[in-house]
This record gives structure tokens, sequence and C-alpha cells, in this order.
């Protein structure tokens, strides 16, 4: 039996133009990165969000699962199963799901595309750095850390409190060796304790995942909070004046990525929050373009139900207005032993 990247290899993709067309994105509204991978303007998704609110209601179905095992559940492999089985039935349908980090792809769990020929493709291209939406919101993370730095190295005017600075920085590995960290040793600045997180664990991901527009991304990154004054005052990234410089970096990442699975459904692969973390859902621009293009979107939360399902409901459907028509909950025997106290072998 094949393994899941031989099937991906041998997979014969559609040119992403046809999967734009056929999700209903004209070829003018698609900025491409090679034959297979593209990113659709936020104009023309402005556009089809207003003509969206004179057609019918598209449907959004969630699928999540029961209390995951280190294994996994399946539960992107059932999304694209889904999304799949009803573009057969002759729906119009377009699935919205997260973009892989790279820590986890180096780690156990490997990619978040999907398995076997239930996958999203190209698989290669896609774990592997993709569009560089990661490495943008881990450039505007360490900006503001960085002015962050800066502030205090010339004179600290906002009279923030080196103990209660709450801002770190980011690389998008597995590295546990920064996340402690000492900084601005050898006269760089004030010795003071840090951290590195995981790109995904950022709260600038979070903000961009939840994000409608460009304005609100801006509006959005002013308000991050990176620590507190002597008194107690919270500090943002609009007093260190970093929350217009960040948005400049993420402008072309804001724009949601295009690309298949190997029967041909078209997908928007964009954001990709930890569910343990942040809300663990794939972002409100991308599950807004699909519903005003789509009849039917097929999309999924981190982790179990308790987690990434609760986080969806409560966060990304309440901050976006989303409705969601239906869940599929993804319950496996494996998952119930190991849940009941049975080893994982």
């Amino acid at each position: 039996m094949p393994t899941d990247i031989e099937i991906a290899r041998a997979a014969k993709l559609e040119p992403i133009l046809t999967i734009a067309e056929r999700a209903g994105i004209p070829a003018k509204a698609l900025h491409l990165y090679g034959n297979y991978i593209g990113k659709v303007d936020l104009g023309f998704l402005a556009d089809a969000r207003e003509r969206a609110k004179r057609r019918a209601k598209s449907k959004l179905i969630m699928v999540t699962a029961i209390n995951p095992t280190p294994a996994g559940e399946g539960k992107t492999t059932t999304a694209i199963g889904l999304a799949d089985a009803l573009r057969r039935l002759g729906k119009h349908i377009i699935m919205a799901l997260r973009e892989p980090s790279l820590g986890p792809c180096f780690g156990v769990k490997g990619g978040a595309t999907g398995g076997g020929r239930a996958q999203v493709g190209p698989m290669e291209a896609i774990n592997l750095h993709f569009t560089g939406d990661i490495h943008a919101i881990s450039s505007a993370h360490n900006l503001l850390a960085a002015m962050l730095d800066n502030h205090l190295y010339f004179g600290n005017q906002l009279n923030l409190d080196l103990r209660r600075i709450s801002f770190g920085r980011v690389v998008d590995m597995n590295d546990r060796a920064l996340r402690e960290i000492v900084i601005g040793l050898g006269g760089n600045g004030y010795a003071r304790e840090s951290r590195f997180d995981i790109t995904a664990a950022s709260e600038i991901m979070a903000i961009f995942c939840l994000a409608r527009d460009i304005a609100d991304l801006q509006h959005r990154l002013a308000r991050v909070v990176v620590g507190f004054t002597h008194d107690r005052k919270p500090v943002t990234a609009e007093q260190l004046s970093a929350s217009d410089a960040m948005t400049v970096l993420l402008k072309d990442a804001l724009m949601p990525n295009l690309v298949q699975t190997l029967e041909g459904t078209p997908v928007f692969m964009h954001g990709g929050p930890f569910a343990n973390v942040a809300h663990g859902c794939n972002s409100v621009i991308a599950t807004s373009a699909a519903l005003s293009l789509a009849d039917y979107v097929i999309t999924e939360s981190g982790f179990g139900a308790d987690l990434g399902a609760e986080k969806f409901f409560d966060i990304k459907c309440r901050q976006a207005g989303l409705e969601p028509c239906a869940s599929v909950v993804v319950a496996t025997l494996r998952a119930l032993k190991m849940q009941g106290g049975v080893a994982k072998a």
C-alpha cells in the first residue's frame, strides 16, 4: 500500500486557475505562486461578500473530534473526504482549513494536509513554507519585540516595568531551549528574562485569524498589550508606534491561500493558531470568503470538541457572526480505548 507522500507525489493536480474558476474566482483576482498555489485578492473577496448578502445563505459545517490521542484522530482526512463526497454529489463546495506550522511538521505530528487519498496538495509545498504567511507573522511579532527592547534601551519614556513585560519572541520551530531565555547581555540593553514561543502560539497569529480586513487587523494590532508600567497601566503596540509597521508586514499574508484536494475540490488554507493557546481555527477571512462563493463550506477546529470546537463556537463564530448549520464529530475506537486507560501501543 503506498504511503501518504507516495500518493501525494503521484497525484495529478489541476492548474490553480482551473480550481479558481471552479470556486468562482476570476483569474485577475488570483496572485499566482507557481502552477498549483494562489492567493486571492482581498478587493475581490470584499465584493463577493456584498454579492453573497443578496443570495441564499451558504451552509457552514465544522468537523471536530472526541478527546484526541497523540496519534491524532483524523479530523482533516474526514473533512477532506466529506468535501470531496459532497462535490461528487454535485454540490458547490469550498473547504477552509488551517495551514501547517513547521514545528509539528518536523515533530511527532508530521504534516497537516490530510492522509491517504484524502489530502490537500501540493502537499510538500504546503508543509514547507507554503506562501510565507507564518514567516510574515513571525516577522511582525518579532518587530514589535525588537521595538519594545529598543524603547527600553533609549530611555524607557513609557516607564515600563521590566518585571511586568509579557511579550516575548517567536520562531516557527519546536525549540525547547528557547522557551526561557535571558536577553540584553553584553551591554545590548537591560538584562531580563524572556522567551520564544512557536509562531502558531503567537498573539499576532490569533489576531491575524480573527481580523475581517486589513483595517480591522491594524486596529487589533494596535491594542496588543506588551507589558505594564510601574503603576500597573498597560502599554500597547500603538504606544510604541509599532502597529502600522506590523500591518505592512502582514498585508500580503492576509490574502487567503487557494489550493485543492487530490480530487480537485477548492480549499482555502489560511492561518494556523494552535487550539491549546489560541482559538485553533483558520482565518475569518478565508471562512467568510468561502461562504461568499460556495453553497457548502467545510471547516475544522483544532484538538478535540472540548477545546477547539468550544473556541470555534464561542470565539470565532461570535467575533465573525458565523452561524454553523452542522458539526461532524470524529470518534475512533483507538481514542475510546486510550481515554479508558489502554496504552497507546
